[in-house]
């Protein structure tokens, strides 16, 4: 083995053993309990971050385990293909060539994004496998792949012919960059700050008089069909049912009543324009008003804007401002700030368009899938997020699924062009049923990426044929996402699964939260705070940056504070867990077989039963913490085994068992058990080096996926633990002392233990040991403090006092320390003193500030009595 580990060198090998051995496919006809996991599939468009690197790490602990449990595990991967992201990915490329997706025409520039995503789309793959994903990359999925394209074809067929997918014209979110509807939850909002234009609209019988509106958008003032006011306005009833002139047109409207007006935004009064606002539109509706449109889908003025016909719409605004104040009609304008809808992907600020669309009715999905989750069903951990999943579905609304772009699931339905009949059908028609001709042309929309992402538990599994995957695997058994794609993956997958296979697409949820910087920032790259999981893995290893991740995760699903500094510690874990394993291979001539016999336990050592009883206790513990997906605390109960208790304590004992060649051989056999031990508790954690690590133990598998994680399944003698419990308690006394008064390491001293009778029997058996331990000779044993001791440092622990008798710099050079120490709380304590007796603190601190000082002056008072008594000896 390499004196230090090389991290790059052993992941790679390691990852190509994987690879070429196919380790981690899942067998469809094991008689193994089955457990799935389909993963979030990234963007093809991606690369790998933090949120994918937690993701995907919490995802294969779970798998990692489960398999060591003995189920048979299917982690099935793939990718989405990212409508709109993937489509602006290879326009702009084609851009830097000077073409246009337009001039290429749609199949040829459909091939260029396929030819696109066979060049660059397994980057993510090929990053998910270097994080150590044990994913089944034989059944690799692609959301455009054929199996899956029959399952979206089949669905929407399924949907429409239930009557859940409709086309209907209502006003839906644009993106006149893109050119394409957005469903709502593919607009973001952000805080802008804006204008409110106060504008008149004259009466038509007194040009005299008017009444205000306010809007933030004058432009669309050319599509105006009514001006609204709220029924219990006092300010407005003798108004209601009067004419006004729509400003800078000719056309006279009503003022109307409507409950969803706003009394007290702007003036009360509510310019009503159906063509460019969600409750306009709706306003519209219920009051049979004319939808006029002023904006095109380029975000171009239409021809009723008179001379600003073919402006853009930001222009229009500057333009239409001008001409208000220019006709008198513009009263006042204030300063807004108010939330702005944008494009989740170009940015653009969308417009509000009324087209025609195709919509799955989801108030009937939602029902179902809210039904789910009360009923324990479907269960979220943290329980917590129940609560927002509940708010979207019981406020849903109907979801537009059609996409006016190029690349993605066309939509399965075709129009006859003599008699305009629709027919929704999986396979392309011949002749339209209604006319019998054949004269028909297949819908130009593509279906909301989501859609396809919606059926991913069971479309990659087969559905809807019913093959031996969807037997074994489907319902999966957990499903680990962030908080951000509740609504927008998580709920639909439920509705559509429970609608279209009668059953839950998983039973469990797990939650976890973002990661942000160490300050607790959102990381962006104009911050600057980003941080790339790829350099981690260069710099420190994919083992160190899944075990920082894991033991960061928390329970409640916290927004986790990451830095690269956090990572060294786990680093450095494994630095220690190589070096131990050289230490343990060492003596690999020795080894003699995994199986400790009855007579190996009846000579045992104390420290022997008390690893393997420990190991037992820790293995309970990982898998009681794991199955509750408490992951911080199921890779701190690992941590603490191996570093601690395994490296710390046993291996040092069993270093002067072999060097004093006592009961050396049992020492060996049980140091080669552990280490395997632990090595299988900490895979799930870190796979690699694990793996590496396990390979090289006599006695194994192949790999260490194949075997289980289970205690040692025989009878200890426990009475000897007490006597490890006594050397434990002494050696951390006395190692206490001599790192707290800087004694020099090549300094033997001869301590003075200080226990009761009972501790003293176990403890006297061990104490070559602890001598050992300790770098101590002649220990004196007392049932009592002796009298009259000068310069001794001292040390009390539960049941054992510990004395140290230290040499003249090590007494001097100490004593000046805690006289040092002591003087400054002395001070303090003076200070919470004068605090606490002056009576204007008494009077006009808060309660919890006076309870605090006080517990400060105890704190103090303990200290100082400590010191006091530590300084006595020492003089």
């Amino acid at each position: 083995m390499d004196k230090t580990y090389q991290h790059n060198n052993t992941e790679k090998k390691i990852l190509n053993f994987w690879l070429e051995n196919h380790i981690y496919h899942a067998d469809v006809n094991s008689n193994k309990e089955a457990f799935s996991i389909v993963i979030p599939p990234p963007n093809v468009t991606g690369s790998l971050h933090l949120g994918h690197a937690l993701d995907d790490t919490l995802q294969d602990i779970i798998c990692r385990y489960k398999r060591l449990m003995g189920y048979e595990v299917l982690w099935l991967p793939g990718t989405d293909h990212a409508g709109i992201a993937t489509q602006n990915v290879v326009e702009k490329m084609l851009q830097k060539k000077g073409i246009t997706r337009h001039q290429l025409g749609r199949e040829k520039f459909v091939e260029k994004v396929w030819e696109w995503k066979e060049q660059y789309g397994q980057r993510i793959i090929n990053q998910l496998k270097s994080l150590g994903a044990s994913c089944d990359w034989d059944r690799e999925r692609f959301t455009m792949d054929e199996v899956l394209s029959k399952a979206v074809k089949k669905a929407f067929v399924t949907l429409y012919n239930m009557g859940l997918i409709y086309k209907g014209t209502r006003i839906i979110n644009w993106c006149p960059r893109c050119s394409t509807a957005l469903a709502d939850l593919e607009v973001e909002h952000e805080e802008k700050e804006d204008k409110l234009y106060f504008v008149k609209y004259r009466f038509l019988e007194n040009p005299d008089q008017f009444i205000t509106i306010a809007t933030t958008r004058p432009e669309t003032i050319f599509a105006d069909t009514a001006v609204a006011v709220n029924p219990r306005d006092e300010r407005y009833k003798s108004l209601v049912g009067k004419k006004v002139i729509v400003p800078m047109t000719e056309r006279v409207v009503e003022i109307i009543t409507d409950e969803r007006v706003e009394t007290d935004f702007g003036t009360g009064a509510l310019k009503i324009t159906p063509g460019h606002d969600p409750t306009d539109f709706e306003i519209g509706l219920d009051h049979n008003l004319k939808v006029l449109i002023a904006i095109d889908s380029n975000g171009k003025m239409t021809e009723i804007a008179g001379e600003l016909s073919g402006l853009d719409r930001e222009i229009a605004r500057k333009r239409s401002v001008e001409i208000l104040r220019e006709i008198g009609s513009l009263e006042r304008v204030k300063n807004l700030k108010h939330a702005v809808g944008h494009c989740y992907r170009c940015k653009t600020v969308i417009e509000p368009y009324v087209s025609e669309q195709w919509f799955v009715r989801s108030t009937p999905l939602a029902k179902r899938a809210i039904d789910a989750v009360k009923s324990d069903t479907i269960q979220f951990f943290p329980e917590r997020w129940e609560k927002i999943y509940f708010d979207w579905l019981e406020n849903i609304k109907d979801w537009c699924i059609s996409r006016q772009i190029w690349w993605g699931h066309r939509i399965p339905a075709w129009y006859c062009n003599n008699c305009n009949e629709i027919i929704v059908s999986e396979d392309e028609p011949k002749r339209c049923p209604k006319c019998n001709s054949s004269n028909l042309r297949q819908d130009e929309d593509v279906l909301d990426t989501w859609f396809s992402s919606s059926l991913w538990p069971f479309s990659t599994m087969g559905w809807p044929e019913n093959t031996p995957e969807l037997k074994k695997f489907f319902p999966t058994s957990v499903l680990v996402t962030g908080f951000d794609i509740i609504y927008f993956w998580v709920a639909r997958m439920i509705m559509m699964s429970l609608t279209l296979t009668g059953k839950e697409p998983f039973k469990n949820v797990i939650i976890h939260g973002l990661i942000r910087d160490s300050q607790g920032r959102k990381m962006s790259k104009s911050v600057g705070n980003v941080i790339d999981p790829m350099d981690i893995i260069e710099e420190s290893g994919a083992d160190a940056l899944r075990f920082s991740l894991a033991s960061l995760s928390n329970p409640s699903g916290q927004d986790i504070k990451m830095s690269k500094e956090k990572v060294k510690g786990a680093r450095n874990f494994a630095n220690k867990l190589w070096n131990t394993a050289r230490f343990v291979l060492g003596y690999e001539e020795y080894f003699t077989n995994y199986n400790i016999s009855s007579e190996d336990i009846n000579v045992m050592e104390p420290e022997d039963i008390w690893i393997l009883s420990r190991s037992i206790s820790v293995i309970k513990d990982l898998c009681l913490k794991l199955d509750e997906y408490n992951f911080s605390a199921a890779s701190t109960e690992v941590y603490n085994f191996i570093w601690d208790e395994f490296c710390d304590w046993y291996i040092e004992l069993t270093k002067f068992r072999i060097k004093n060649n006592f009961k050396s051989t049992l020492a060996i056999k049980v140091l080669f058990c552990v280490f395997k031990q632990s090595l299988i508790m900490l895979h799930p954690f870190m796979p690699f080096i694990t793996e590496d690590l396990y390979k090289r133990l006599p006695e194994n598998k192949g790999s260490i996926t194949f075997e289980t994680l289970k205690g040692f399944d025989y009878s200890l003698n426990l009475k000897k633990l007490k006597n490890m419990g006594a050397l434990i308690e002494a050696t951390k006394c006395t190692r206490k002392l001599r790192s707290e008064y800087k004694v020099a390491p090549d300094h033997i001293t001869e301590p003075i233990l200080i226990m009761p009778e009972n501790i003293k029997d176990r403890f006297i058996s061990e104490i070559e040991k602890f001598c050992f331990l300790t770098k101590s000779k002649n220990p004196k044993i007392a049932l009592e403090m002796p009298k009259d001791l000068k310069g001794y440092a001292i040390e009390r622990n539960t049941s054992i006092t510990v004395l140290l008798y230290l040499e003249k710099g090590e007494l001097e050079r100490s004593r000046e320390l805690i006289e040092k120490t002591l003087q400054k709380l002395l001070k303090e304590s003076e200070i919470s003193k004068q605090r606490l007796n002056d009576p204007k603190f008494l009077n006009s601190a808060p309660k919890e500030i006076i309870e605090s000082e006080r517990e400060k002056l105890d704190n103090q008072k303990k200290s100082i009595e400590i010191l006091e008594r530590k300084l006595s000896f020492l003089k």
